[in-house]
């Protein structure tokens, strides 16, 4: 556990949290100084203040007939696309106006028929209103999405899959930020991070016990890189948490929202076992100095 993760969890007490308090919140499934976990639908949630979020962070569902617990994975591409358009269109209404939001998510797909996801989602997000800023290749390094060759060895019909996904870094009006604040990024974080190759490996599932998680160094490279100390960071679609794990580790307020209850269950099970391993450490590091 880094000395990063116990600073954080010594800063939690001089956080507030921007949620709009009412009178239900049998949603709010896991809260604490700096961390909230809605089991909501990101559609429909109304406890997040518009213009309250500095930065998003998420991985949406790829519709690749994965099996989620509470979403349908296997959606005509057009309906997934229309999907896409309402839960972009809300982030960008919960998000201030310089406001950043990185989307990780295929470059392209062949499952179901060959389709062009990164350009499809980028018109999607800038008829929403969102800026565009950048493109970040992932080089994860699987090659297990090598499902189909098309024509083995002829020219008849042969497929071309990039083994990598890309994380899309938009904003909503203005790029530079408009109030200063504290940055973390140190000197080699930056040289390597504003490189748009990042290299690093993806998560087991069996592990985590999620079908489709993403490392903590990808919303943490994202969250150093584009946001200030103690910025609000919300991921839309939290699966197994780890946006959540990377807002502790850099001291951000994060919100987290997911349909399924077990997912959030599972979410605030690893936020627990995080800052409990953390405290231990801390403790153990004091103890070792007197």
């Amino acid at each position: 556990m880094s000395l990063n993760i116990i600073g954080a969890i010594q800063e939690m007490s001089t956080i507030t949290m921007p949620i709009k308090r009412t009178k239900a919140q049998d949603n709010l499934c896991f809260t604490n100084k700096t961390i909230s976990i809605y089991n909501a639908d990101i559609l429909n949630i109304r406890d997040i203040k518009e213009g309250s979020v500095d930065l998003i962070v998420t991985s949406p569902p790829y519709n690749l007939d994965i099996k989620y617990n509470s979403h349908n994975d296997k959606m005509s591409y057009e309906t997934y696309l229309d999907f896409t358009r309402e839960w972009v269109s809300k982030c960008y209404r919960l998000a201030k106006d310089d406001g950043r939001f990185c989307l990780n998510i295929p470059l392209d797909k062949n499952k179901g028929g060959q389709q062009s996801v990164c350009a499809d989602i980028t018109t999607i997000a800038k008829e929403a209103g969102w800026q565009y800023h950048s493109t970040i290749i992932w080089n994860e390094g699987n090659i297990s999405r090598r499902t189909a060759w098309g024509s083995w060895l002829s020219a008849s019909a042969p497929y071309i899959i990039a083994p990598v996904e890309v994380i899309l870094v938009l904003y909503k009006k203005f790029w530079k930020k408009q109030q200063y604040g504290k940055s973390d990024i140190n000197r080699e974080e930056f040289l390597e991070w504003t490189n748009g190759v990042w290299t690093f490996n993806g998560e087991s599932k069996k592990k985590i016990g999620h079908p489709t998680p993403f490392p903590v160094e990808l919303p943490k490279r994202c969250i150093k890189l584009f946001s200030y100390v103690n910025s609000v960071v919300l991921d839309p679609f939290l699966g197994s948490g780890s946006t959540l794990l990377a807002c502790i580790d850099t001291s951000r307020k994060g919100i987290g929202v997911d349909i399924d209850k077990q997912y959030c269950d599972l979410a605030k099970k690893r936020i627990l076992a995080y800052t409990a391993q953390a405290n231990f450490n801390f403790k153990e590091m004091i103890c070792a100095k007197k």
